[in-house]
């Protein structure tokens, strides 16, 4: 098949979220499996800076209202022959510091960036004469492209193909001033309840829900989840009217990048049956954090975007009596400045028990994954989840709440016959939390059922190549349907 993937980030490129990761392995993993895959993204500054060759392959000119917005298709070389991958360059929307603004805020011209990006990769589709037979599109920033496929593509002969539009957080909705409805280039009578509008304003993500021949998200959980007011952000209904088209496939893991067996990231590499070099990475951890070394303290970790989503108000608490744990706390992150004040403050409190870097590094983001005992994902919720998955190939045990992607990959250990990956509570408060992590601790306390959950985790595959088989699945169903109704 013709697959157009058009995403706003994806590794090694840009990369702000766990989006980027799927959108870096899952292209590759279809590629891999036959189909044609046209890669698009916008051309942002940082992958000019690393990407020397650029290859300007179509001029575009984009209608914003009454003004004409004049862009370029780039390509980049790809290390697959079935896998194209093309930039939308505009730089005065894209050659910005930050890919949507800087931590905590958003351009204010976000749904302007991303109308023109929508639309410059359907014209793209002609200037590169592509036949696609399917547009795969995710999250709020790609989500009017099913609309227009619908509405001002639909009598184009070459715009025939089908779509699934993926939700990989639906707390990010692009909803805008109604006054950039003309921008869209659609006309008002798309901005209804049924339709665009969303209590008066222009709600993006809305158009892909609506507009797609198929919907899915990235895990099974979060695609009957959403469909409840806790976690519809007011989408709810339309997601229930559209149930019989909502699927759930769970994200995979790329154990290329992610393997402790040769990751380039780590100096001390460990397999199964082969445990030594963790121990080397748990003391290079505790050093880099500034926290002692003490082997028989379990050391807990987490690498998160500091945001309530991901369950700081479990965790503040939680620590504030951190001297009742026998374990020691790391956290790598940034986001929400309340709760990176709240973490600085409990480091300078408990400098022995908790430690916090404010930031993102890719290497230590790795060292926690290899050198940690237990990964902390206590979310609110949770779409699918890619640490739990990284920390169970490390011989990191997770421990997280029960929504979306994490029900779906972690299940408790049971003490009475050994089966489990990992610790899970379902109750949205501290004690919860609490109980789990001290059942835990307690368990760290008996090597032999710790090397038993440990060798549970690290025997899992969460590959891409099980995910891309139900994508495909997917796709020919979307292609099937949509040829019947064409």
């Amino acid at each position: 098949m013709n697959i157009l993937f058009a995403v706003s980030e994806a590794t090694p490129f840009a990369k702000t979220g766990g989006l980027a990761d799927v959108a870096g392995a899952l292209p590759i993993a279809l590629a891999e499996r036959g189909h044609r895959v046209h890669l698009f993204l916008p051309l942002y500054r940082e992958i000019k800076e690393q990407q020397p060759k650029l290859t300007e392959t179509a001029s575009i000119t984009i209608s914003l209202g009454a003004e004409e917005v004049v862009g370029s298709i780039v390509s980049l070389p790809s290390e697959h022959p079935n896998l194209r991958i093309s930039l939308v360059r505009q730089d005065d929307f894209f050659d910005r510091p930050f890919l949507y603004g800087p931590a905590g805020k958003e351009y204010l011209d976000n749904g302007i960036r991303f109308i023109f990006f929508c639309r410059a990769v359907l014209e793209a589709v002609t200037a590169l004469d592509l036949k696609i037979d399917i547009y795969h599109t995710h999250d709020w920033q790609t989500a009017l492209i099913p609309v227009y496929l619908k509405t001002l593509y639909k009598d184009l002969p070459r715009y025939r193909g089908g779509s699934l539009f993926t939700i990989h957080n639906l707390g990010y909705q692009g909803i805008q001033d109604k006054k950039l409805m003309p921008m869209t280039g659609l006309d008002w009578q798309e901005f209804t309840f049924e339709r665009l509008e969303f209590f008066d304003r222009l709600n993006l993500l809305k158009g892909g829900l609506v507009y797609a021949d198929a919907l899915s998200t990235v895990s099974q959980a979060y695609s009957r989840e959403i469909e409840r007011p806790e976690f519809g952000f007011g989408l709810e209904s339309v997601l229930q009217l559209r149930r019989d088209d909502l699927y759930g496939i769970l994200n995979g893991v790329d154990y290329k990048e992610w393997n402790p067996a040769d990751d380039p990231l780590i100096s001390n590499h460990f397999r199964l049956g082969r445990m030594a070099g963790k121990k080397l990475c748990k003391k290079k951890l505790a050093t880099a954090f500034n926290l002692p070394h003490e082997e028989r303290l379990p050391l807990i970790g987490m690498v998160s975007r500091l945001v309530p989503q991901k369950g700081f108000d479990l965790i503040l608490p939680l620590l504030k009596k951190a001297v009742e744990f026998t374990a020691q706390f790391i956290f790598l992150g940034t986001g929400d400045p309340e709760i990176e004040k709240g973490l600085t403050t409990l480091a300078r409190q408990y400098p022995s028990q908790v430690a916090f870097i404010q930031g993102y590094d890719n290497r230590l983001a790795h060292l926690i994954e290899a050198g940690a005992d237990i990964f902390l994902m206590p979310s609110h919720y949770e779409p699918c989840g890619l640490n739990q998955m990284y920390s169970l190939r490390y011989g990191t045990v997770p421990l997280v709440r029960a929504v979306g992607g994490l029900d779906d990959s972690i299940t408790s250990f049971n003490l009475e016959n050994g089966s489990g990956n990992g610790f899970k509570f379902s109750a949205y408060t501290t004690a919860a939390l609490e109980q789990t992590l001290k059942e835990a601790l307690q368990l760290y306390q008996n090597p032999r059922l710790w090397r038993k959950l440990r060798q549970n985790g690290m025997r899992n595959d969460f590959s891409w190549s099980q995910s891309a088989i139900k994508y495909e699945e997917l796709y020919r169903k979307v292609d099937f349907r949509n040829k019947e109704h064409g």
